[in-house]
């Protein structure tokens, strides 16, 4: 099977992670690959560092105008079976690049906003693809809501890979040293890109409510984090760059936070829990879909830093209850496995191929 995958982020944030799981997930079972993306982004830096085949959307291309027209002049001259768009954009570039062409067209889905315009919304997800990937349920039913045809649209989470064993205390010890932090300190970390739907400045704010009340807490932001969760940050805030050794990061945490306005589904979420971390998330998006309440964290209402503060003080005033949630959580990120995602991904592109549009939910 040739499969072209296309995506036009320019970081490297939960998609496209996302998009290069799945890539070498498919190139172990010896399908063929491309990877579509914009010049200079870090999906290109990435995938050029791993040995991928990469077609470059060039720069400075207002509206992908001649990347489009050279990708169409690519598939012409080597055509694929599936074209996977990975973001909205992608999707119309897929359209575009590929109309009239004997090829399947699949684009995912991780978002939450309803367009401004349905309509257009319908047009592009109803008539411009064979299937809709929606990563979680609540992502599906907002796709149904805004007129896409619930038979168009498959679920298939996000995937993690779940290590064999759960770090030592040794490298509990060396990351916790590296930031500074001692062993009796009750660690919260968060890893993603700072932006208003991703709420690092709730956590900030909650790390303020409880710092006379638990001095001993102490939160890590790490990833691309920037703007106002950096300014005047309280004495019991660390932020990171993006960790270079994520066994390393996953290991000095106590609790992992997702302080989210708006999420899809929780990637990131799920690779805390895929290290026996117990979760404290907002009850939006695709959150409650893989954290349970009372099992392997706590939700929490949106945009509320006074419930975020009070999850995490009732997580660490029990460790007992903190290690059973971390271990119920490593057994929940199991039913969400990379090799799962794989499975369904490529069980709805030989469905395709064979001429069966129906997706199964």
């Amino acid at each position: 099977m040739k499969v072209i995958h296309v995506d036009t982020g320019v970081g490297l944030r939960g998609g496209q992670q996302q998009l290069l799981l799945l890539a070498r997930g498919l190139a172990r079972r010896g399908h063929e690959q491309l990877i579509v993306c914009p010049e200079g982004s870090a999906l290109e830096a990435r995938a050029r560092k791993e040995g991928w085949r990469v077609f470059s959307l060039p720069g400075h291309d207002p509206g992908h105008a001649n990347g489009i027209v050279q990708l169409r002049q690519f598939l012409l001259g080597a055509p694929a079976d599936i074209l996977h768009a990975h973001d909205g954009k992608g999707q119309t570039i897929a359209w575009l690049a590929s109309l009239g062409m004997n090829i399947r067209r699949v684009a995912s889905r991780r978002v939450t906003f309803l367009p401004r315009g349905r309509w257009t919304h319908r047009l592009k997800y109803a008539r411009t693809c064979d299937a809709v990937i929606a990563i979680s349920n609540f992502v599906r039913q907002l796709l149904v809501r805004t007129g896409v045809p619930q038979e168009r649209v498959e679920i298939i989470p996000d995937g993690v890979e779940i290590p064999g064993l759960l770090p030592d205390n040794a490298l509990r010890a060396r990351a916790r040293a590296a930031w500074g932090f001692g062993a009796d300190e009750f660690v919260v970390g968060h890893l993603g890109a700072c932006t208003h739907e991703k709420g690092q400045g709730l956590a900030v704010e909650a790390s303020r409510l409880l710092a006379r009340k638990l001095p001993q807490v102490r939160l890590l932001l790490a990833g691309d984090v920037s703007g106002p969760a950096r300014e005047a940050l309280p004495a019991n805030v660390r932020v990171l760059g993006y960790p270079e050794d994520l066994e390393e990061f996953w290991a000095g945490l106590d609790l992992y936070l997702m302080p989210s306005r708006a999420e899809g589904l929780g990637s990131s979420a799920l690779l805390a829990m895929a290290h026996g971390l117990a979760v404290v998330a907002t009850r939006v998006g695709g959150l409650p879909e893989i954290v349970e309440e009372g099992r392997t964290g706590w939700l929490v209402p949106a945009d509320c830093p006074v419930a975020l503060a009070e999850a995490i003080e009732e997580a660490a005033s029990d460790p007992t209850v903190l290690a059973q949630f971390g271990l119920k959580a490593r057994e929940t990120a199991r039913l969400f496995s990379s090799d799962i995602m794989l499975d369904r991904t490529e069980a709805l592109y030989r469905r395709l191929l064979a001429g069966t549009v129906e997706t199964t939910r």
